[in-house]
């Protein structure tokens, strides 16, 4: 597949442009180019043989004369000798990550034993260009975090953040409606046909799940088959279920503690004592101080039930069993845990890369068709975390950012006879495994396998590749529910007790 592909390429011209603003408008009858760079985002062992480049795409399709952008692809040669000439192409979830990082690893990734393997960046993330970065985003959220900061001084700072951000944008000539599900959707479609890829198959996590379910109403003709790794339905309305979702994986946790003799021999009624725990400290806040190592200075915070959940948010795949540890350390007043977590805060804005990206997607795609009703209803529907907000961006910061909203079959669920594996974490409370669930009636060849007490994303859960073997053996065969003796071999949560 990687010989074709560098036949066909051989007398494209090296890629000379570097500027991270949109290209020059296009012409009425512009193609997709996919052009090779000497110049790559990361440094690759040299054992592995690859194609580096950017796809070169309009900004906004419904616009045939606007600008264009440039995406980065890797193409990475497979290990096996005769390897199937249906590749895996491969974006990460967010919106708004950056998929090239995954570049430098190529070694622990399975799939390559196999097959092809092509990392795509979604437009507007850190390495595309242009990257819709938005710092002043980060640092409105860095200052949000300080507790000296109100609530009416955060919703100020994160409105006037989005219209310097959006307003920077704009000047620098980028069509924000450009950077949405469909066109990523699209650009994958157009690296396929420029590369002249016959047949092949999609690895998706998270968010990027979305974008395979797009690819798969609009463009499945080629598509293989895909692996859609805690799946984000399209009809999922995010911001009406998180906060039931994540109560209902905190339950199950604490529920198989008290299943397991030596979690509840240690912890008896831990459920009961940390929910009361919570609810108490929404009422009456728990009062930490902390030392600001910028300047010295003690804060003072005032954390609620809603806070104190991070306990269980805050935890991967490979520290869940310490949760229940960590819960008993809270209700003895040992706070070490906590105020280690608190001195993060104090370490400066991220950045703010592909933030514009995120806030493009989310306004256009879940604010719209999220009931504020619900929302409201959800705040108050559990005392341990009454309060607590699940909204990633309010609606007065999505009208500030002024992209459009989609269409509303971009809210119902796809149809589709395509073999599909989704996969699962059994205490994940972003993608929950009912989302998954609600996804097979409409997916007619679909597999669902759950990973027993996993978080979100087992495929790049990289202590364990078990995801990943499972997901290489779908693909090697795509019409039987994959079972590897790795899967077989989960054990039930050891939970720490001292």
């Amino acid at each position: 597949m990687l010989s074709t592909i560098i036949n066909k390429l051989t007398t494209v011209a090296l890629l000379l442009l570097t500027s991270n603003q949109p290209l020059a408008p296009s012409p009425s009858n512009f193609s997709p180019t996919f052009t090779k760079s000497r110049k790559t985002t990361h440094k690759i062992d040299r054992k592995q043989e690859y194609i580096f480049g950017y796809l070169e795409v309009l900004e906004n399709r419904s616009n045939p004369r606007g600008s264009t952008i440039q995406i980065p692809v890797y193409i990475f040669k497979s290990r096996s000798e005769n390897p199937p000439k249906d590749p895996i192409i491969y974006t990460v979830g967010g919106p708004g990550n950056t998929t090239m990082p995954s570049a430098q690893y190529m070694d622990y990734y399975k799939y390559l034993d196999d097959r092809d393997f092509i990392l795509i960046e979604q437009r507007g993330n850190y390495y595309a260009k242009p990257h819709l970065d938005c710092p002043e985003w980060a640092e409105a959220m860095y200052q949000s975090n300080l507790p000296s900061v109100s609530a009416q001084e955060v919703d100020s700072l994160l409105r006037s953040a989005a219209l310097s951000c959006r307003d920077r944008l704009i000047r620098s000539g980028i069509d924000l409606d450009g950077y949405n599900t469909n066109e990523i959707a699209a650009d994958i479609n157009d690296l396929v046909e420029v590369l002249e890829i016959e047949s092949y198959n999609l690895l998706t996590i998270s968010y990027s799940t979305k974008i395979a379910q797009v690819l798969m109403r609009d463009y499945p003709s080629r598509i293989r088959s895909v692996v859609m790794d805690s799946p984000l339905p399209l009809a999922a309305n995010y911001e009406e279920e998180s906060v039931d979702n994540l109560m209902l994986a905190v339950e199950k946790l604490l529920a198989d503690c008290e299943s397991d003799a030596n979690c509840t021999g240690a912890f008896p009624d831990l459920k009961q004592r940390f929910f009361k725990y919570l609810e108490q400290k929404t009422k009456d806040p728990l009062v930490v101080q902390v030392e600001n190592p910028q300047n010295g200075k003690t804060e003072t915070f005032y954390l609620k039930g809603a806070d104190l959940i991070a306990v269980f948010t805050l935890a991967s795949t490979a520290e869940v069993g310490d949760v229940p540890f960590e819960i008993n350390k809270l209700l003895n007043n040992d706070l070490s845990s906590v105020k280690k977590q608190l001195t993060y805060l104090f370490q400066g804005p991220d950045g703010g890369a592909g933030k514009g990206m995120r806030l493009s997607v989310w306004c256009a795609e879940e604010t719209p068709f999220n009931s504020t009703e619900m929302i409201a209803q959800t705040r108050v529907k559990y005392p341990q975390v009454k309060g607590i907000d699940p909204v990633e961006f309010d609606k007065e910061v999505c009208e500030i950012w002024g992209v459009k909203k989609v269409a509303d079959r971009e809210n119902q669920a796809v149809t589709s006879d395509i073999p599909v594996l989704l996969i699962n974490g059994e205490y994940d409370s972003v993608t929950p495994m009912k989302w998954a669930q609600s996804m097979m009636p409409y997916l007619e060849n679909s597999f669902h396998l759950v990973f027993r007490a996993w978080k979100h994303t087992p495929t790049t859960y990289w202590s364990d590749p078990c995801g990943m073997q499972v997901a290489h053996d779908f693909f090697n065969d795509p019409t039987v529910k994959p079972y590897p003796d790795c899967f077989a071999q989960i054990n039930e949560p050891e939970f720490k007790t001292e």
